[in-house]
This record gives C-alpha cells, sequence and structure tokens, in this order.
C-alpha cells in the first residue's frame, strides 16, 4: 500500500479514537463540527428527496420548503447541542476544575439549565429558517421549488444548523449566552409580531401577543418563559466569579443574584399566565419585575462596588427613562406599548451588558510585556480576583 494512503488511514484512526474522548483542543472541535456538519448534509438530503418527489413545493407555508427546513433544523440543533455538550466533557472532575466545559470555577450547568439552553437553541434555528424562509417567499414571488434543489437547499440548512449549534454548545459561556440570550428575544419578538392574527395589537399593549385568542401566543409565552429560565440560569454563574472581599460583599452578591433570579422568574410568570385569562396577576408580576430590576440597579454600588462605575451610571440612566416613560404614559402622551417595548429593550440590553461586565470584571488580567527585553506576556491573577 502506498505511503500516502497509509497516512491518510492513520489520520482518519486518529480523528475516529478523538471522536471516542472528550474534545481537548480548538482544532479537535473544529473538527467535529466539520464533520457533524457533513452528516447533517448526507442524511437530510437523500431524507429530504423521498420526501419532496414527484412533488413541486412553496417556500413558505404549510407543508413548503421552509416549514420542513424549520422543524428538522430545531431537531438537528437539538442532537448537535447535545453531541457538544458531550464533546467538551470533562475526563476527570477536580473541585477547581470548571464542569461540564462551562467556564466559571466553582460552578456547573445543572440538567434543567442545559434543556433551557438547548430549547432556545432550537427555538431560535425555528424561527430563524421559518423567518428566512418568510424573505425568500417576498424576494421570489409565487416562485415554485423543485424537489432535487429544494432537497439540496434543505441539506444545506441542516449542515450550517449543526455545524453552529455544535460550536455554541462547546462554547457556553456567560459572554456567548448573553449573545443567544439577545438573538433568542430578537427573533422571537419579530416571529410573534409577524404570526399575530390582530393586526393592531399594537393599539393594546406588548402583552396583546400573548393572550389566547391571538395566533402569535404559541411563540411568544413560551420566549418569555424560556428567557426568564435563561436569566434565572444566568444569574447564578455571571456573579460566580466576581470579587467579593469580606463578609458584607459577599452577601451583597448573594443579593444581586437573588434579584436576577427573581427577575427571570417574573419574566417567565408572564409568559404562564396570559393577560386576557390572569389581567391582575399577569400585571402584578410584570411590574414586579420592573421595580425589581430598579431595585437592583440602585443598589449596585453598595451590593457590588467592584463594578465599573460607567456601566453603574448606565443603570441609573435606563431607570430614569422607564420613570420617564410611565410619567409619559399617565399623561396620555405614549400609548402602553410604546412603554412596554422600550422598558423590555432597556431592562433585557442591561442584562446583557451585566453578564458581559461581570465576565470582564472577573477576568483574569495581563501584564504589559517590558519594554526593550522582548519577553513574552504573562498572564498573571488581578488584585481583585487575588482577593
Amino acid at each position: 500500500m502506498p505511503e500516502w494512503w497509509r497516512a491518510q488511514i492513520r489520520r482518519v484512526r486518529e480523528l475516529l479514537r478523538g471522536l471516542r474522548t472528550p474534545a481537548r483542543s480548538t482544532e479537535a472541535v473544529e473538527s467535529i463540527a466539520l464533520l457533524l456538519g457533513a452528516a447533517a448534509f448526507a442524511v437530510g438530503l437523500p431524507v429530504s428527496y423521498l420526501l419532496f418527489a414527484g412533488s413541486t413545493l412553496a417556500i413558505t407555508g404549510a407543508g413548503s420548503i421552509g416549514w420542513y427546513a424549520a422543524g428538522g433544523g430545531a431537531i438537528v440543533t437539538a442532537v448537535a447541542f447535545v453531541l457538544g455538550r458531550v464533546a467538551v466533557r470533562p475526563a476527570a472532575v477536580s473541585p477547581d476544575e470548571p464542569r461540564d466545559g462551562f467556564r466559571v470555577p466553582g460552578e456547573r450547568l445543572r440538567w434543567y439549565d442545559l434543556v433551557a439552553i438547548g430549547a432556545a437553541y432550537s427555538t431560535i434555528a425555528l424561527l430563524g429558517w421559518l423567518g428566512v424562509a418568510e424573505l425568500l417567499a417576498l424576494c421570489f414571488t409565487d416562485a415554485p421549488v423543485f424537489a432535487f434543489p429544494g432537497s439540496i437547499l434543505v441539506g444545506v440548512a441542516f449542515a450550517v444548523t449543526a455545524y453552529v449549534a455544535f460550536l455554541a454548545a462547546t462554547e457556553l459561556r456567560p459572554m456567548s449566552l448573553s449573545l443567544g440570550l439577545a438573538v433568542f428575544l430578537v427573533v422571537g419578538a419579530f416571529a410573534s409580531m409577524l404570526t399575530s392574527s390582530d393586526a393592531h395589537w399594537w393599539q393594546d399593549n406588548l402583552s396583546a401577543l400573548g393572550m389566547t385568542t391571538n395566533e402569535a401566543s404559541s411563540v411568544f409565552n413560551p420566549m418569555l418563559v424560556l428567557s426568564g429560565i435563561i436569566v434565572a440560569t444566568l444569574a447564578r454563574y455571571a456573579t460566580a466569579g466576581l470579587p467579593a472581599h469580606g463578609r458584607r460583599q459577599r452577601r451583597g452578591r448573594l443579593v444581586v443574584r437573588i434579584g436576577l433570579i427573581l427577575i427571570g422568574l417574573l419574566l417567565a410568570a408572564v409568559g404562564v399566565f396570559p393577560v386576557d385569562v390572569f389581567f391582575l396577576l399577569h400585571n402584578t408580576v410584570a411590574t414586579g419585575m420592573a421595580v425589581c430590576f430598579a431595585g437592583v440597579v440602585c443598589g449596585l454600588p453598595w451590593l457590588l462596588p467592584s463594578l465599573p462605575r460607567v456601566f453603574l451610571g448606565l443603570g441609573y440612566v435606563y431607570v430614569a427613562v422607564i420613570v420617564l416613560l410611565a410619567i409619559l404614559f399617565a399623561v396620555g402622551y405614549y400609548n402602553l406599548t410604546a412603554v412596554e417595548l422600550i422598558a423590555a429593550v432597556l431592562i433585557f440590553s442591561w442584562i446583557i451588558v451585566f453578564l458581559r461586565t461581570t465576565a470582564s470584571v472577573a477576568a483574569p488580567a495581563r501584564s504589559p510585556e517590558p519594554r526593550g527585553t522582548g519577553a513574552v506576556e504573562t498572564v498573571v491573577p488581578s488584585r481583585r480576583a487575588a482577593d
């Protein structure tokens, strides 16, 4: 056998051997992601062709190629997410080593955390591909899709979904999860508005999208529940690495964590109790979420003094804007939808910035390279982290 073929066989054996053990390098993770994407394409194309053979499909609508790609993409995302978590499982767990590939010392992802995050990623794939199909349908009005090219498009969609979902599952950190939360909220909000059976829902309030009489409730309410669970999940990890000097600051960190968890639970309750069925309870939990947010923001300088002052000032500005909006609504200048929409954007953007700020504060600092020595830059613990 030629030496070239022997070398290729050795590479395949090494790759297969690596698939049976946790991925320890970026190269191994990338290789597995590419293989998984290729497998999704290899399975998706022939299966799609068998389903599409002999028929002409629409781009969107019931039984269309868009719906098939979206539903299959959600399933592919779930499978790739599970494989991604398995790929980064630790070979041996020690008290000082982050577990499950989650890079927050002292904390680990529980099974229910992973279920919520995986469900959010699957929902992003579902709604995302539906949105792409809607845009294509607008660009190619009444254009038919034949079986073979449609199968190729679906196979490519599955491959891209598997590749992205696998890499996302291997890089679950507060910063990456904050980005995932932002994408989930944006995609879910626009999907709810587009699928609303009431074209004038905005004349009432934002919660009108979650009314049981509105078709958008099947998207809007689960989105709120999942978002609340993710916020409550991230609250524990976002505050785990924050420096705490003494008992008072440790207590302050715990209070902030409880406040963020409470915000997440109240957000989930908004989706659990639709406004047209549980009017009083719905409005109570929605108002409580805003009050809890204002309390956390205003108390941060005393609870977590290690946070940057610029971020603390940003929180004060957000609270002031929300109060101003409430006053404008009370005098009849704004309707409730505008107030709720802007307040929701401010609250969630603050949470995302908070996650990124706490991650940067808890990260180790780099010592500068001495001039003229040519020394290699080294990583040393920051003063806050050391304390």
